[in-house]
């Protein structure tokens, strides 16, 4: 091989190299660029429960006075409220209990549900299982930085497009079941409810009614 023809090789490679390169520059930019053509975010808070159960003992006329102040100690210690439901798996099925549980779960503006969850351990003859169910809501991945291209070919929504609206609703929302089944209505309309407010607007005494005060400047006049 003469000298002339080993320079055209060396260039030759150094070229296919270049366009190589170029390309696997190309391909990364394309692969930063943000795929979602929708309005529709890919960000959607994902909804979880938890289950914490106390076993109490029960008796015949519902539950022992030293039963009702550690179960209702317990509920003060997990913070019921709003959005907890509460439930009881009692294989006795003795209204006496079921009564007493929820007189304490009203304290805190809760009422038992029917149906208990499943939960793991056995009961013991004259133990009932007073289960709370805690849901929480937040939306995973975000904030989503992952495509930092400026190239956007597609027309598509960043990969965080919706995590702002969605994280502060999972956050804000008292209860995060609603996210998943919003709350159901008795059906009946409540007309006096639905008018009291244009009521009120309608009986108010019209602006200026009773005259124009007089008004002073700061020098008295």
């Amino acid at each position: 091989m003469t000298m002339q023809n080993a320079k055209h090789s060396k260039f030759k490679s150094a070229g296919r190299l270049a366009i190589a390169a170029a390309l696997g520059l190309a391909l990364a930019g394309c692969g930063g660029m943000a795929t979602n053509t929708s309005l529709y975010s890919s960000k959607q808070a994902v909804v979880e429960r938890q289950n914490f159960s106390l076993d109490v003992e029960t008796i015949s006329n519902g539950l022992p006075v030293s039963e009702q102040v550690r179960l209702n100690g317990w509920f003060e210690a997990m913070d019921v409220g709003y959005g907890d439901r509460i439930s009881i798996e009692d294989p006795g099925a003795n209204p006496a209990v079921t009564s007493a549980i929820n007189e304490l779960a009203g304290r805190y503006g809760l009422i038992v549900t029917e149906t208990a969850p499943t939960t793991p351990g056995f009961l013991k003859p004259g133990e009932a299982r007073v289960v709370i169910t805690r849901s929480t809501a937040e939306v995973p991945g975000c904030p989503d930085w992952s495509k930092q291209s400026d190239m956007n070919y597609l027309n598509a929504t960043s990969p965080g497009y919706g995590c702002a609206v969605n994280s502060n609703l999972a956050a804000m929302v008292a209860n995060p079941e609603d996210l998943l089944e919003g709350q159901s209505g008795s059906g009946e309309t409540i007309i006096a409810t639905g008018t009291k407010a244009i009521q009120t607007l309608r009986d108010a005494d019209p602006t200026g009614a009773a005259g124009l005060g007089n008004a002073s400047g700061g020098n008295g006049q």
